[in-house]
């Protein structure tokens, strides 16, 4: 275990001190009074690998993280996740926009809220599912061009609407899970809207279960009560717009 102290430090000093701990084989690390770093976490590899963060990281934290866990024990900006293969990452405030873009595998969680187009372009790879939840609210574009994973928007702070305009736009694959019913037909009409069943709260329990666990939330509390979920009507959303009519 490694405690340091970010104060003041330039982000590429402290990702080296971080890559030069994991090659001598330290394992955990605390990171101290961080302040907009960027690129903390980015590429690095091994499942037995965990950075906790006090403060606020930078952009693009955990970007083409392949197996290690975040913890964040504050607010995130942008680009969390962009590209990332495995791992977790664990934010206990808020997070900027653009949250798990091009995901392909590993869980991003949030306790709060998350801005502008969360889960663009996620995808997955091969067997691996890409998981976002989200306790509160997010912006506008949430699951744009979605084409694989899961996301769960939980809406615990009551907010009246749990998110902005222009949601799944383009979607044309993944599966994203409401805790609240919301009025859809202001939406997108590529996706269909429907209520989630067993076979859905089945998969959905366990990643529920974690993420109570990780936030010291009761897990009943959110696996109870009825989910929507929200998929593709098409895998071509805009094969109209490249292919003619006329045969």
């Amino acid at each position: 275990m490694i405690t340091i102290d970010a104060k003041d430090m330039h982000y590429k000093e402290l990702n080296k001190i971080i890559r030069e701990n994991i090659a001598s084989g330290i394992k955990n690390f605390f990171l101290e009074n961080v302040n907009g770093q960027y690129y903390i976490g980015d590429g690095i590899k091994g499942d037995d690998i965990t950075i906790t963060v006090n403060g606020v990281p930078g952009n693009d934290l955990g970007v083409f993280m392949d197996g290690p866990s975040i913890i964040v024990n504050n607010n995130v900006q942008d680009n969390v996740g962009n590209t990332m293969n495995a791992g977790k990452i664990t934010i206990k405030g808020d997070a900027g926009d653009v949250v798990g873009y091009g995901m392909r595998g590993g869980r991003i969680y949030i306790r709060g809220n998350a801005g502008y187009r969360i889960g663009i372009h996620m995808k997955g790879y091969n067997t691996q599912i890409p998981v976002i939840i989200i306790g509160g609210k997010v912006g506008s574009f949430f699951g744009e061009y979605m084409a694989g994973g899961v996301m769960v928007l939980l809406g615990l702070n009551n907010s009246e609407e749990l998110a902005g305009e222009y949601f799944g736009v383009g979607m044309h694959g993944g599966t994203i899970y409401l805790k609240k019913k919301i009025d859809f037909s202001k939406y997108s009409k590529e996706v269909e809207f429907l209520e989630a069943n067993d076979e859905d709260m089945i998969f959905l329990k366990k990643y529920l279960i974690e993420y109570a666990n990780d936030f010291n939330l009761q897990a009943e509390d959110l696996i109870n009560g009825p989910f929507y979920k929200i998929v593709p009507s098409s895998a071509r959303p805009y094969a109209h717009l490249y292919t003619s009519s006329a045969l």
